[in-house]
């Protein structure tokens, strides 16, 4: 199995850290974590595509290793998140790939995509949004409170989701057997957004995030006008983002491939022998196309 490089870049005078693994002449699989993760989401996954692919996963900037400016001297919003990526991606020479997406990455790579339509050769979405079905509520209602109103009373139970026992739920809720689910994944996030200054980092992108819901017709138009090949890849008993979401993706790519897992919203922690052979078949079968290398 090849080996994972761990890796740091500049990007915009901010340290980028990234995983990379494989050729770097084979074809680019770009993995683009959600929250509260990192790419450390990604440290199975990647070995096992780098023998046919160049696999590179960046952390967000606010994220996992790399960069964390104060909210007082860096805009965090989505839109700089996906500046971060594109600059990143441009300074490796990486302008034909396919993107994982998973929570904040699929409105990272969604920007991505609209801004550079051409770049984008096939999308898997890992209960990666990009549909208001796809909202579960009970998630959902404290952050829409929390976007219009930026009260410090109603960022309490947001600070509730990035608390220990919150991020155990975001990993353990809906899996069958939680004991397969190793609490290195969660304590590893629990301790990057607990650093000094990170909790208002996640709620300065709590607060932006309706600019992604705003997006998301320009989202549906590019789907509809590339018909861009699609897998959505999902937790089936994800109470974050349901499998509304995932269906929803028919609406706009009539060819979209759906598959639902029992599994909840981190799914490479819980299923990832199930998941890697139907994303590799996914890949593998884009690959014949010449716009791809």
């Amino acid at each position: 199995m090849a080996h994972v490089h761990h890796r740091t870049a500049h990007v915009d005078g901010q340290t980028v850290f990234y995983r990379e693994a494989g050729d770097p002449a084979a074809p680019h699989v770009v993995l683009l974590h959600g929250a509260p993760a990192s790419s450390h989401m990604f440290r199975e996954l990647i070995p096992r595509l780098a023998g046919e692919y160049h696999v590179i996963a960046p952390d967000l900037i606010g994220f996992g290793l790399g960069g964390t400016p104060p909210v007082t001297e860096f805009e965090y919003t989505f839109d700089r998140l996906a500046d971060f990526v594109e600059e990143f991606l441009a300074q490796r020479g990486i302008d034909r790939y396919a993107m994982y997406v998973q929570d904040y990455g699929a409105p990272t790579g969604w920007r991505l995509a609209l801004r550079h339509p051409e770049h984008v050769r096939a999308i898997v979405s890992q209960n990666g949004n990009a549909y208001e079905e796809g909202f579960v509520d009970t998630f959902w209602d404290p952050l829409w409170q929390y976007a219009d109103s930026r009260s410090p009373h109603d960022a309490e139970p947001l600070l509730e989701a990035l608390s220990e026992s919150g991020i155990r739920w975001q990993y353990l809720h809906g899996v069958p057997d939680p004991d397969v689910i190793d609490p290195d994944a969660w304590l590893h996030d629990y301790a990057q957004v607990s650093r000094p200054g990170n909790r208002e980092v996640q709620l300065a992108l709590f607060a932006d995030y309706p600019s992604n819901v705003a997006m998301y017709p320009a989202v549906h138009d590019y789907f509809r006008s590339t018909q861009v090949p699609l897998l959505a890849m999902w937790g089936r008993n994800d109470r974050i983002f349901g499998p509304a979401g995932a269906e929803a993706f028919h609406r706009d790519l009539p060819d979209a491939e759906v598959r639902l897992l029992d599994g909840g919203h981190f799914l490479l922690e819980s299923h990832l022998d199930e998941a890697t052979p139907i994303l590799a078949g996914f890949l593998a079968r884009q690959r014949p196309s010449d716009t791809w290398v």
